[in-house]
Order: structure tokens, then C-alpha cells, then sequence
């Protein structure tokens, strides 16, 4: 009876798998190695790392209830891989049947580990523990790796043993070319191994770690609990290392953060730093400092100034769904965008100026003129160049435009969370998820990365439907953000500089990480908190924007201003997979051809399209003004004639009272 109901219960979970895991427990997306009977052997024999594998059965009850555990054990190991990795093999699979039966699998799930240069007949050994939670788990890769010998080491796993004193107080006062971080803990403890293997994928950094019970370490560098971090700088300064909580997460996060400690390139990819054109050098010599704490100004009008006058270039005419989608965006941005008052005030008019027109199709050109403000409207004015600053990168194609544009859509989410009134009398007003779906509809029409934009409709479709509150669209918005981040880690287009890593990082939030059993969780009740307060309007710096008091914002920009602005990070490779991911719907111009189009656009006005795109030249415009002018000298001239003829004609016929 036992055996009947289980076997229903695991039919049960097969069957309601969420879409794309009914046949497979995971997919490419998990951050495990799934592999088969012709990928499995070459694999983990002769590799350079050790190796933990699952053997599981896609029908098989426990397996499916397990695999969220599986998962989560290789998204907290993720930076572990170039010591030991996580694979999974599925024997249910018709094509694993002969390698899981040579491989003597009769049980599921039956986890095997192989150590690093394994030989070309090694089965693996089977851990047997009763306990397979997360935290144990990851400690029997601890100690798989720390049993290897000198001869059959990971090739890049560094030394896992407690530190000599000597080489430890020998760092003291000793000027180095990079950090050494030493972990101070107890002998049955785990943080210093996991925190070495944290950092594995980092350069400018050593990780060591000491016992406290050696008190020659303890007693020179004034530890009295563990565990603790100390930190040796590289100019011979040294301390302890101020962390919220004593805890592998907060040690491995505030380490990643420490100037010049950066993720290591394979060889395929190049450093920016290190090799950089004439290009890169101007952008490093123009390095803008910042507070990473704050939202800058300039990053958002550089971002709309891109938007408006390059991306929105490509498309000649505006109609149907596009249309739609862009009077929708511009509705929310104009009316939740906490800008200064002259690109607040140019937003609104071109929402007026778009909501008054009755027209099925509008032409691009017309949006240009007002955005440039050729109709000479007092106190409109956005800049017409880039000056990225917090989105700032180390090369011009990185970050840039892509990171302006997820800050926006963050803006705009906090901001209608906070101002629930502000999209009133929009058809707006009452969708706790209008900002996420303008947000959905523009890039999918509008943003130029197609690739980038299939991953974000995916995660769209998957559980943007879900948000049924305002506070919940800037959590949805914030959480896959950060899926991005977790995907893009190590990609050609992350900025070494710029790691990409879950945002709030510790020192910017304490209070939004948590550790529960061994795993970091996100306390999301004081993230929202945190997302509200970073990306108010009290948060956002204008230093670095233009300055609007010596700019005459009555006049248009000059013709051809576009032309001496540089544009950075505008269409590259980098910008492809950086932007966190927004689609694109049809075929795109090339960026550099849509920019060239844009300038040329501004360079050669054509002859009838000048003023609003509807077709009044400068002439027209003057021969109405002097038309109004002699309709007006005429109607004055009629309006005294038939009045002094009117008086006549009352002299003449008036009867004198007797």
C-alpha cells in the first residue's frame, strides 16, 4: 500500500511540473553541468576539477521533491566550479540507460563524487550519508576536495589548511601586489574553507585561513572571536576586517568589493583594463568618481537622450502597436519620472502633444523636433550627449546605455509605488502591473538587443502575470535583475570592474541578507524598504549633469550637436548581453547606422517637414504670419467703415422730438 501510494505521489509531482520541467528535472538555465551517456565519461575522468554528480530518475518522487535542494546547492557553489563542479545525469532517459547501468546505478537519487585527474575506468564513490540538506552537502565538497593529495590537486584550488603563524605575522607591515584576507575560525569550522573557495574566480585577492586555538596568530592580531576576518593590504597596513555579521556570505561579499580585487577572464576574453584602445583610454582618463549608494541624474537624461534620439531613430514611422506602446511609455515616464523641471516639463509636452493628435501614424521626424524643441518652447531642454557616470564602465562597451535603462524602469516602479496617484486619468491608474507592462511593450518593440530580449520576455511571460501589487511589481522587477546578474557572472560582457553580483550587496543594505541553515536568503519585506529609499527622488545626485543655468533652454540644440557629442557604449557586442536582458520584436538597423541616421537627420533637415513633421516649412510658417497680419489690418479697416457709415446713416434719417 505504501509502495502504491508513493508511486502516485511522485506521478503526481511529474505531472504537475511547472512547463519545461515535466520531461526534465533541470534545464540549461539551472547552474548545473547536465550531462549524458556520451558527454558523462569524458567529463569526470582526467579532469582539472573534482566533481560531484547526481544520478536521479525524472519519474522517481524523491528526485523531484530533491531537485530545488540540487539546485540551490549549485547556484551557492556557482563560484566553486574551477575547484570542484556539480553535474546531474537523468537514467531515466532512454539514452542514459547503458552508461547509468555501467556505472552500477540502482538507486535514485545516488550521488557520486570523482576526484580531479580521475582515471578512465573510475566509477566514483557513493556518499552514503543519511543527510543530504544543503549545508551538509556543501561540506562533503569541502572534504572530497581536501582529500586529494599534492599529485592529484585541482589545478586552481587553492590550499585549504590552516595558514603557518610565521607566514601569516611575516604579512605585517609588508608591502604586497595584492590583498591577503586570513579567516580566523574554529577547528570544526567551515566558514574559511567555503570563503577560499568564494573567492576562487577573483584576482588581486589571497585568501588564507588559521586556526584560533593558534594563539601566536590570535594574540599578535588582538582576535578574541571567531570567527573573524583580518585583512593585509597591499601598501603593509593591516586590520581587522568590519563586517554586519560574522558569516561566510558577509566575509565572501565584502571581500569581492575591495578595489582592484576583480573576477579573473578566461582566455577567450580580454581584460579591458589591460587591453584598451585609444577609445578605452579616453573613457578611463575621464573616469568620473562616484557614491555607489546614490542614483545620478546624469545617467537618466543620458539614457532618455539615447532613447529618444537613437534607438527610436530606426523606426521612420510610428504606428499600429508601436504607437500605442510609445504613448504608453512616454504617459509613465512624463508622469513618474522625478527629473529636473526642463526634461520633466519636455516629457509632458510631447505626452500633450501625443494624446491631442488624432492620427494613426506619426512620423519619427516630428518626435525629433519636439524632443530637440524646434518649436522654441520656453524652459524644455534635455541633454543631447551621454555622461554616464554610476553606469560609467571600464571600456566603451560596457555598461553605459543597457545599465541607464534598467535604473529607469527601477525608478519607475518605486516611484508608482510611492505616488499610487500619479498615473490618475491615464487608463493607467488602476493595473498594479502597468509599469512592468509599458515597461514589456516598449522594449519588445523598441530596444534594439533581440538575443537580450528573449530572456527577458521569458522571465516576463513565466511570472509577470503574478504581481497583484504595486510593492510587489518593484520586487519582481529587483529579483529578476538579479537572475540576470546570476546569468551574465563571467560573461564576455561583464565589467571586471563592475562584477555583476546580487544587488543590495551587504554594505550597501545589511539588513536585506540573512543566513538560515548555511544558505543566504534575502529578507525581501527590507529589500522593499531599501529599493524605495535608494531610487527616491531625495536619492538621486545631480552632480555631473548638465547645467541648466548656463544653457539658453528656449533655443533648440544647435544643428549639428550631435556630431561633436561622443555616444558611448552605443550598439556594441558588450551592450548585447549586458543589458540584463530586454527584447526587441522584427529585424533592427545596425546601432552605428541608426546613430549616423539620427545625426544626419538633424545635419540635412528636408524641405517641408520642419517644424512638428507635419509639413510646414519655415516659409510657410512666415507667409501665415504675414497673411494673419493683412487678415487683420483688413478686418480693422471693414470694422471702422461700416461704423462710420453706420453713424451717417443715422443722422440722416433721425426724426428730432418736437
Amino acid at each position: 500500500m505504501g509502495a502504491a501510494v508513493w508511486a502516485r505521489v511522485s506521478l503526481l509531482a511529474f505531472v504537475l511540473a511547472p512547463p519545461g520541467r515535466a520531461a526534465r528535472l533541470y534545464v540549461e538555465d539551472d547552474p548545473v553541468a547536465i550531462l549524458g551517456g556520451d558527454t558523462l565519461k569524458q567529463t569526470v575522468r582526467n579532469s582539472s576539477t573534482a566533481w560531484l554528480v547526481q544520478f536521479y530518475s525524472s519519474w522517481c518522487g524523491h528526485c523531484i521533491q530533491y531537485s530545488p535542494t540540487w539546485r540551490a546547492l549549485a547556484g551557492d557553489v556557482k563560484d566553486w566550479e574551477l575547484a570542484i563542479r556539480i553535474g546531474v545525469l537523468d537514467c531515466a532517459h532512454e539514452r542514459n540507460f547503458d552508461i547509468c547501468k555501467e556505472f552500477e546505478i540502482h538507486f535514485y537519487p545516488t550521488f557520486r563524487y570523482f576526484k580531479a585527474h580521475a582515471s578512465v575506468d573510475e566509477l566514483g564513490k557513493t556518499y552514503r550519508g543519511a543527510n543530504r540538506e544543503l549545508q551538509t552537502v556543501r561540506q562533503l565538497m569541502v572534504n572530497i576536495l581536501q582529500n586529494h593529495t599534492r599529485q592529484d590537486w585541482p589545478v586552481h584550488c587553492p590550499p585549504l589548511g590552516p595558514a603557518r603563524s610565521d607566514d601569516i605575522l611575516a604579512l605585517m607591515g609588508k608591502t604586497a601586489e595584492q590583498y591577503t584576507a586570513l579567516i580566523v575560525e574554529d577547528e570544526d569550522s567551515y566558514v574559511g574553507r567555503e570563503v577560499i573557495l568564494d573567492l576562487v574566480p577573483y584576482r588581486g585577492l589571497t585568501v588564507r585561513r588559521a586556526l584560533s586555538s593558534d594563539k601566536a596568530i590570535t594574540e599578535k592580531l588582538r582576535i578574541s572571536t571567531a570567527p573573524a576576518a583580518y585583512l593585509f593590504y597591499p601598501n603593509g597596513s593591516h586590520g581587522a576586517l568590519d563586517v554586519p555579521k560574522r558569516q561566510r556570505f558577509f566575509f565572501s561579499s565584502f571581500l569581492k568589493l575591495l578595489p582592484g580585487v576583480r573576477r579573473k577572464q578566461t582566455a577567450s576574453v580580454q581584460d579591458p583594463v589591460h587591453t584598451l584602445n585609444k577609445g578605452d583610454e579616453a573613457t578611463m582618463k575621464d573616469w568620473k568618481e562616484f557614491d555607489r549608494s546614490k542614483v545620478y541624474m546624469a545617467d537618466l537624461e543620458s539614457g532618455l537622450h539615447y532613447l529618444l534620439r537613437v534607438e527610436l531613430a530606426s523606426h521612420h514611422t510610428l504606428e499600429g502597436e508601436e504607437l500605442v506602446a510609445f504613448k504608453d511609455f512616454v504617459t509613465v515616464v512624463a508622469k513618474l519620472f522625478p527629473g529636473r523641471q526642463p526634461v520633466v516639463k519636455l516629457l509632458e509636452t510631447l505626452l500633450e502633444w501625443l494624446t491631442s493628435l488624432p492620427l494613426e501614424k506619426i512620423p519619427y521626424d516630428a518626435i525629433l523636433d519636439l524632443v530637440n524643441n524646434k518649436m522654441r518652447i520656453s524652459g524644455l531642454y534635455l541633454t543631447d550627449h551621454v555622461q554616464w557616470v554610476s553606469c560609467q564602465g571600464s571600456s566603451m562597451t560596457l555598461r553605459g546605455y543597457p545599465c541607464s535603462l534598467w535604473t529607469l524602469f527601477h525608478i519607475l516602479t518605486a516611484q508608482a509605488a510611492q505616488r499610487p496617484d500619479a498615473l490618475a486619468n491615464t487608463a493607467l491608474e488602476d493595473d498594479p502591473q502597468a509599469v512592468l507592462q509599458t515597461m514589456r511593450r516598449y522594449i519588445t518593440t523598441f530596444f534594439g538587443c533581440q538575443e537580450c530580449g528573449k530572456h527577458f520576455e521569458a522571465m516576463a511571460k513565466e511570472s509577470m502575470n503574478s504581481v497583484k501589487s504595486l510593492d510587489e511589481a518593484v520586487l519582481w522587477l529587483w529579483r529578476k535583475h538579479n537572475q540576470v546578474n546570476s546569468r551574465l557572472a563571467g560573461a564576455m560582457s561583464e565589467d571586471p570592474v563592475f562584477p555583476k553580483t546580487q544587488w543590495p550587496t551587504p554594505d550597501l543594505c545589511p539588513t536585506c541578507h540573512e543566513e538560515q541553515n548555511g544558505l543566504h536568503v534575502w529578507k525581501e519585506d527590507m529589500v522593499q524598504v531599501f529599493l524605495k529609499k535608494h531610487y527616491s527622488a531625495a536619492n538621486i545626485s545631480p552632480k555631473y549633469s548638465s547645467k541648466l543655468e548656463q544653457l539658453d533652454i528656449k533655443a533648440p540644440p544647435a544643428p549639428g550637436s550631435m556630431d561633436k557629442a561622443p555616444l558611448n557604449n552605443q550598439g556594441t557586442e558588450g551592450d548585447k548581453q549586458a543589458h540584463e536582458d530586454l527584447p526587441k520584436k522584427g529585424k533592427r538597423s545596425d546601432p552605428k547606422d541608426t546613430m549616423e541616421e539620427a545625426r544626419n537627420s538633424q545635419r540635412d533637415p528636408r524641405p517641408g517637414v520642419n517644424f512638428l513633421g507635419l509639413g510646414f516649412s519655415s516659409v510657410d510658417m512666415s507667409l501665415c504670419v504675414v497673411l494673419y497680419a493683412f487678415s487683420c489690418l483688413f478686418l480693422m479697416l471693414m470694422f471702422f467703415f461700416f461704423r462710420i457709415r453706420s453713424k451717417r446713416w443715422k443722422i440722416k434719417h433721425s426724426r428730432p422730438y418736437v
